[in-house]
């Protein structure tokens, strides 16, 4: 079967639910009284500065303000389609464009670390959890998957920057030692961030494995319990072959589901763990300007989370396609 029938539908999909979203965010950013030039002239007359009234036209001419809604929503998202220009924030000076670039690539760093982690943790103890039910292995991880449900994230950065720090003196916080962080990109710059991101890591990812870990495990005790697997081991199938061809294939099929929505949560931090732990992603940054009523800043970053949910659903889709054959059969011309 060709995938690209499916991709280009998922695609097409995708393309409308984002317009969609689009749409309601920028419905959204509009909620507070004003327009965002009065709020900049009111943080300007803060700190004894004022600004004209041909800037302010300017301004509100550029975004399109003194016009309906419906036309400033077209101002805002054609420029961001065709020139991929997201505005400017006046809170810090700069164009979002280069605010986001400099913290997207911080956070995929961080994301991607995280998703390695709860993947490479949670796919090997799920599985041996299901399948050596109630032994001491089994409670021992669940016990800890309890427990890293119930332990704030924020709580959990506190003290394993603390145990990092007096016992290991490693420097935490931050993603980057202080001599490299304004330093250019060299192998030892890599390795010291691979290091600073294993504390965010395991703060981030504990309560996404733990779940994970639940899931698959729940699921394979189904799988296990069907007549597919007695018959298959009635016939002398390995133990260790018979479980990874065929019920785990099937068992991780809503862990696999789980990545679109886990992609954008990565991606977006746990804004009280990126403050704690003082990461430069985008949770801090989306606080700020919420905080700042910079509506531009915060639309675009909401845009940015919705686009990358669509890409992750798309992603876990087409995982789906390769990992269960069902789904192949029932997307084929034939099926």
């Amino acid at each position: 079967m060709s995938m690209l029938p499916f991709i280009v539908m998922r695609t097409i999909l995708g393309a409308f639910t984002l317009a969609i979203i689009s749409f309601l965010t920028f419905v959204i950013i509009q909620l507070p009284e004003g327009d965002y030039v009065d709020q900049y002239i009111l943080m300007l007359r803060m700190e004894g500065d004022e600004l004209s009234q041909e800037q302010a036209d300017a301004i509100r001419d550029y975004y399109g303000l003194n016009r309906p809604m419906l036309v400033q929503y077209w101002f805002w998202i054609s420029r961001i389609i065709f020139h991929l220009d997201f505005g400017y924030s006046f809170a810090r000076q700069r164009t979002i464009k280069d605010l986001l670039a400099d913290r997207l690539q911080f956070t995929v760093a961080l994301s991607a670390f995280t998703a390695l982690l709860i993947w490479a943790f949670s796919l090997p103890v799920g599985i041996y959890s299901a399948v050596r039910q109630h032994s001491f292995g089994d409670y021992a991880f669940t016990f800890l998957g309890f427990t890293g449900l119930a332990v704030p994230d924020f709580l959990l950065g506190l003290v394993m920057m603390y145990v990092f720090f007096a016992y290991f003196g490693w420097s935490v916080g931050g993603l980057f030692s202080g001599e490299y962080v304004n330093a250019p990109w060299s192998v030892a710059k890599v390795i010291d961030m691979l290091q600073h991101l294993i504390v965010p890591g395991v703060v981030l990812g504990t309560a996404g494995t733990a779940g994970q870990i639940r899931v698959l495990r729940n699921n394979l005790l189904d799988e296990l319990s069907k007549p597919y697997v007695v018959t298959a081991r009635a016939k002398g199938i390995a133990a260790w072959k018979l479980v990874v061809k065929y019920p785990v294939r099937v068992a991780i099929n809503p862990v696999i589901s789980g990545f679109g929505g886990m992609l954008p949560g990565l991606l977006g931090g746990s804004i009280i763990v990126s403050v704690v732990l003082s990461l430069p992603t985008l949770g801090p940054l989306m606080l700020n300007s919420l905080m700042q009523q910079d509506m531009y800043l915060a639309g675009s970053i909401f845009l940015l989370l919705a686009a990358l949910s669509i890409v992750g659903v798309l992603i876990s889709d087409l995982m789906l396609v390769v990992v269960d054959p069902r789904i192949r059969l029932m997307n084929s011309p034939t099926g």
